[in-house]
């Protein structure tokens, strides 16, 4: 059994992490941290809330952190799993490069496992397109369009970043990302991989990866049409990092690719 805190437990993907976790027999969820945990009420749940993980008993023994929630958590997730030897699950995206830096050392501690998207299919997808550049080489241009729903607040998606890093990864000199084309002028450059983002309605996450070559283009698309292939890896990484000491793992290390 693999005892989690799910932080950001009252949040869309908390809730649907909380409901797949009683469901998953290699999972009991001892805790939960949200920000609008004064506003509950404390008998809605069988084990205790709270705004921050500084107000946990040490009689609560979790050994996975699994967090959903927003790079502005990310102190309170690392003082807690340093002090206590516990293991993170970090699925947010947006952090910056400090809080990156930040992870990396923490991980030397600490068993953390990071992705920007925890579903198994975006990880195979990263793989073909890695192989795909490799195959095609510079004859063809690389364009990403990721779609996500209106109330997503980082732009562009860390899946969008993850797939443009396997591109970049099969060439010797890397691809400069471009996010924005309207202030640049003159023509595409050999070396870029242009990123594209669009917001709307309730679009789960999309993403298409383009090579364009001359008279062809070859695209790969994958498409969430739910959230729950995102808990089912989350899930997955925390029984993975359980009895893991320390180090930084990501779903490549969990598919042993």
């Amino acid at each position: 059994m693999t005892n989690i805190i799910i932080y950001g437990v009252l949040g869309k993907m908390g809730k649907a992490l909380l409901e797949a976790a009683n469901e998953n027999g290699e999972i009991k969820v001892v805790g939960g941290v949200d920000k609008f945990a004064d506003d509950l009420n404390k008998t809605a749940f069988p084990f205790p809330v709270y705004k921050s993980l500084k107000e946990f008993d040490s009689k609560i023994k979790a050994e996975v952190v699994i967090d959903f929630s927003r790079p502005d958590a990310l102190d309170d997730i690392l003082e807690f799993c340093l002090k206590n030897n516990c293991g993170a699950v970090l699925a947010t995206t947006g952090y910056s490069e400090i809080q990156n830096e930040q992870i990396l050392s923490a991980s030397k501690n600490i068993a953390v496992f990071q992705s920007y998207n925890m579903s198994l299919g975006v990880n195979l997808l990263s793989n073909l397109i890695n192989q795909a550049a490799k195959f095609l080489g510079d004859d063809f241009d690389v364009e990403i369009i990721e779609k996500h729903h209106n109330q997503k607040v980082d732009a562009p998606s860390g899946t969008a970043l993850l797939l443009a890093d396997s591109v970049s990864k099969a060439y010797s000199c890397g691809k400069t990302h471009i996010y924005d084309r309207h202030s640049k002028t003159g023509k595409r450059e050999k070396n870029e991989i242009g990123i594209s983002s669009v917001r709307g309605g309730n679009i789960v996450g999309e993403h298409e990866v383009m090579f364009i070559g001359k008279d062809e283009t070859i695209t790969f698309t994958h498409r969430a049409t739910s959230k729950e292939i995102f808990i089912t890896g989350a899930l997955r990484a925390a029984v993975y990092i359980k009895d893991k000491k320390r180090g930084k793992y990501n779903m490549n290390s969990l598919t042993g690719n």
